[in-house]
């Protein structure tokens, strides 16, 4: 499970970094703060989702209603962090740039749900 995501966090890394440049074209240093943190929210969350997807994965023996069950606890972690995060950013940091916070989230976000549908190739 991991060699699938693995690419997908080195694009969501790029794509953070990209926007960042563009937020601080824009909105200047707290833009390109604000878009890197957006983008190292949604890679954070993913990694708990990865890890708790991956962890469950590899028990043998399980029905196919315990692996979606297990699927969807790991994307309410996701979730949960990636709330968390988010609002932590915004309630501390007093320059925070809303449009590139939100905007590499999202992107990045995208990016994520990307490896969701990719096929694997084993």
């Amino acid at each position: 499970m991991w060699r699938k995501f693995r690419p997908v966090f080195g694009s969501q890394a790029l794509a953070a970094i990209i926007i960042a440049s563009i937020a601080a074209w824009f909105a200047g240093v707290h833009g390109a703060i604000s878009a890197l943190l957006g983008g190292l929210i949604s890679i954070a969350a993913g990694l708990v989702f990865v890890f708790l997807a991956a962890k469950s994965a590899g028990e043998k023996g399980k029905s196919a209603g315990e692996v979606i069950f297990a699927a969807l606890k790991a994307e309410v972690a996701k979730l949960f962090l990636s709330g968390l995060l988010l609002w932590l950013v915004l309630a501390l940091y007093q320059d925070v740039v809303v449009v590139g916070l939100l905007g590499s989230f999202v992107v990045s976000i995208l990016i994520f749900s990307v490896a969701l549908f990719a096929g694997d190739k084993t």
